[in-house]
């Protein structure tokens, strides 16, 4: 399997490069050359099939020049959290919980896979630095999943007093081969920054780049195997109705996997996409023009993106066709005070939490869902990472104890200058 640029498609990259390089000429993201199709027969035995076994067979075709099937077995075994159980809310809906991993969000599989691969790809002579900005839990999903990974030096930007205690404390605790920088701006001004990095010709002379945010196919294409596991556990409970999976969507990262899955062959009929006052990707399917926009901060704050990278993923897989788009994904806006609202009417009448973020999800599932259909949301990330706003709603929400004064990070203004120097370090 080969990768291609998006922007540049004469470029044309192994797995191996596409990870190593994040980035391809004119700022492209890479996307495979092709999507392998599932016969129907794996979705018609995968109540029977164990979580690895459908692990391996999903994702193998993406990484056959990188990875022997039992190389790629143990790294899977190794990185993926597999009780990720579904839990039924209401009589036609179900909550999939993807915080199982060690920072408590959806985004550890894919940092720990990439840590892997990047791991094993890297000159442990020449070490890699991976550059990455975060809204919140991207950041510390990386931190964690790169640790004292031999080889590879990890800088992670995050915007000024916009993500909670727990993880700033998350990104800036471990030290070792991690380092955090605030940066005085948006989670937008933070990508952009990133995005500089990979293109300026200059500093890669310098260092070995690469990137671990969604833009890198070795971050999201490990999150379609959410989707696979999701299926197997509903699939006896669908009783015929079309089967709709609602996904919190900050840079579209996973919602993308989703779409690669439903590529595949997954039987998946429509796509939510759950968006908060960030809603760049709601207004270009109202209208089919598509305009960036600053981002602003809610009480979701991981999904605080004005511009999501992986936009230009989804059209590449829909040949660029708006009508073929809307038909697979419809999305609902969802404001901080209904998002309040919903954690407090499933607290209460449910007796389970959710966090910002799947509340958002949740809501949108329930305001696009049709009697015909049986909604799964995927819940995200804990509520224990997002205590301030949870105890708006419930006083008696436990709150974890977190001590900054002991971590340690940067601050910079939001210059370029200021980053690269940083950067060759």
């Amino acid at each position: 399997m080969n990768y291609y640029n998006i922007n540049y498609k004469d470029e044309i990259v192994s797995f191996k490069e596409a990870t190593l390089r994040g980035l391809g000429k004119e700022k492209g993201l890479f996307v495979p050359e092709y999507i392998p199709s599932l016969p129907s027969s794996f979705f018609e035995e995968i109540t029977q099939k164990s979580n690895i076994e459908i692990a391996i067979e999903a994702l193998y075709p993406y990484v056959t020049d990188s990875f022997t099937r039992e190389e790629l077995q143990k790294t899977l075994e190794e990185v993926f959290v597999f009780d990720t159980p579904v839990r039924e809310l209401l009589s036609n809906t179900s909550v999939l919980e993807l915080f199982r991993g060690p920072t408590m969000a959806f985004k550890d599989v894919g940092a720990r896979f990439m840590a892997r691969c990047l791991g094993k790809f890297s000159d442990k002579n020449n070490p890699t630095t991976v550059v990455v900005a975060t809204s919140g839990d991207t950041g510390s999903a990386v931190a964690n999943g790169f640790y004292k990974v031999e080889g590879v030096r990890v800088v992670i930007l995050f915007p000024k007093g916009k993500v909670s205690p727990f993880q700033e404390y998350q990104m800036t605790s471990l030290g070792a081969n991690i380092q955090a920088v605030e940066v005085d701006g948006t989670f937008d001004d933070c990508q952009a920054l990133v995005k500089q990095a990979l293109a300026d010709t200059s500093l890669k002379k310098e260092r070995v780049l690469s990137s671990a945010n969604s833009i890198n196919v070795a971050r999201f294409l490990p999150q379609m195997l959410y989707y696979f596991f999701a299926y197997k556990q509903v699939k006896n409970l669908l009783e015929g109705k079309d089967w709709v999976v609602a996904v919190p969507s900050g840079n579209f990262g996973n919602l993308t996997a989703g779409l690669y899955a439903y590529k595949m062959g997954l039987p998946v009929s429509k796509f939510v996409a759950a968006n908060n006052a960030n809603d760049t990707f709601a207004i270009y399917l109202q209208t089919g023009n598509y305009h960036a926009k600053p981002s602003v901060a809610t009480l979701s704050n991981a999904m605080d993106v004005g511009d999501p990278s992986n936009f230009v993923r989804i059209q590449e897989l829909f040949g660029h066709n708006l009508e073929a788009i809307r038909k697979m994904i419809s999305s609902a806006v969802i404001s901080d005070q209904e998002t309040l609202d919903e954690i407090t009417y499933i607290h209460n009448t449910l007796d389970y939490t959710l966090d910002p973020h799947s509340a958002v999800g949740h809501l949108a599932l329930q305001k696009s869902l049709l009697p015909i259909q049986y909604g799964t949301v995927l819940s995200t990330a804990s509520p224990k990472k997002f205590d301030e706003v949870i105890r708006r709603v419930i006083p008696s929400f436990p709150i974890p104890k977190v001590d900054l004064s002991a971590c340690h990070k940067e601050s910079i203004e939001n210059s370029y200058t200021a980053y690269k120097e940083i950067l060759l370090r």
